[in-house]
């Protein structure tokens, strides 16, 4: 009998529709906040939307014990898997004093929860991938198993904290995974226009490392090869750069007019390939998920939203003076 896809990934049928799971969590919170943002409740929402399938698959390969994970703005399925919960993620969109990342202080997507190993972010694009080589070099000082992982978008590989990060990762065979997330898309700018490379792992050859660009729809894949680099870097063989390909299905943020930038029935092709959708009918072809169970799920996911949007806006605002903490020097 031939072995399931996810089976020959040494994957079982509960990992997979825990994958499954957390991919339409974070579809759906991001729903969520979009209405809210409409409705004048949340200031600002920039999505995850589209690249759930590489996010999630990626966060499932790591050791979520042991890794790092550096994610960018957009990382809501990696944060989530690493035990970022639905009413953080909603206390952080309310700017609130519980917020785990910031106490109110960020707009959302500046994740961080140290105890969660999740380093946080600054609000410059692609700095979190210096930082990353940062603590890749601590694992190797360190003589320890574990590997950094960071993630960025296409437009990101065209700064100079990626190509300074990736070189010293690479001279000093850092245990470091660098996860390209390209959606097509750099705010308005499209992947044409970035790049004179077909793909942006090619990159990873001036370098000396691995590169590999894989379906950032298919969360599988994703899996796979994060789970390769891992191994690979663990065991010595230095840094990977993965990219996974997808499409980011809304506007760069909720400050963007995507229309002026992009045709809409681009956008309305890219749905039908949607991660969502094409990982829902590969559970339901393997008799893992049906329509019946999948509403089920969605019917609890939104009671948990619900519950954490309420929760949320009801909690307090921080205090103005902690407007200075950890700002300033303190006795």
């Amino acid at each position: 009998m031939t072995k399931l896809r996810h089976h020959q990934l040494g994957l079982s049928d509960e990992d997979v529709l825990q994958m499954f799971k957390t991919m339409v969590l974070a579809r759906m919170i991001d729903e969520r906040m979009w209405l809210l943002n409409r409705a004048g409740k949340i200031p600002f929402v920039i999505s995850c939307q589209g690249q759930e399938a590489a996010q999630v698959g990626a966060a499932m390969a790591l050791n979520k014990d042991k890794d790092y994970v550096l994610p960018y703005y957009r990382d809501m399925g990696v944060v989530l898997h690493f035990g970022m919960t639905t009413q953080e993620l909603m206390l952080s969109g309310f700017a609130k004093a519980e917020d785990p990342n910031s106490g109110g202080r960020q707009m959302p997507g500046h994740f961080g929860k140290s105890k969660n190993r999740i380093v946080t972010g600054s609000s410059p694009v692609t700095t979190q991938v210096p930082h990353a080589v940062g603590f890749g070099l601590a694992a190797k000082m360190k003589k320890e198993d574990w590997v950094a992982f960071t993630t960025f978008g296409e437009g990101s590989s065209n700064q100079g904290d990626f190509h300074e990060g990736i070189n010293f990762a690479s001279v000093h065979d850092l245990p470091c995974i660098f996860m390209c997330e390209n959606n097509k898309y750099a705010i308005s700018v499209p992947l044409e226009k970035q790049l004179n490379c077909e793909n942006v792992s090619d990159r990873a050859v001036g370098y000396g490392i691995h590169g590999e660009t894989v379906d950032g729809n298919d969360p599988l894949a994703v899996y796979e090869a994060i789970s390769k680099a891992r191994k690979r870097a663990i065991e010595g063989g230095g840094p990977s750069l993965i990219e996974t390909v997808s499409y980011r299905l809304t506007p760069h943020s909720s400050d963007d007019d995507d229309s002026v930038y992009r045709a809409k029935e681009e956008v309305e092709a890219a749905k039908k390939i949607d991660s969502i959708i094409t990982f829902g009918s590969y559970l339901k072809e393997v008799g893992l998920l049906s329509d019946k169970t999948e509403e089920e799920l969605r019917t609890n996911l939104r009671k948990e939203i619900d519950e954490a949007t309420d929760y949320a806006e009801k909690a307090g605002y921080a205090e103005p003076e902690s407007a200075l903490k950890y700002v300033y020097g303190e006795e």
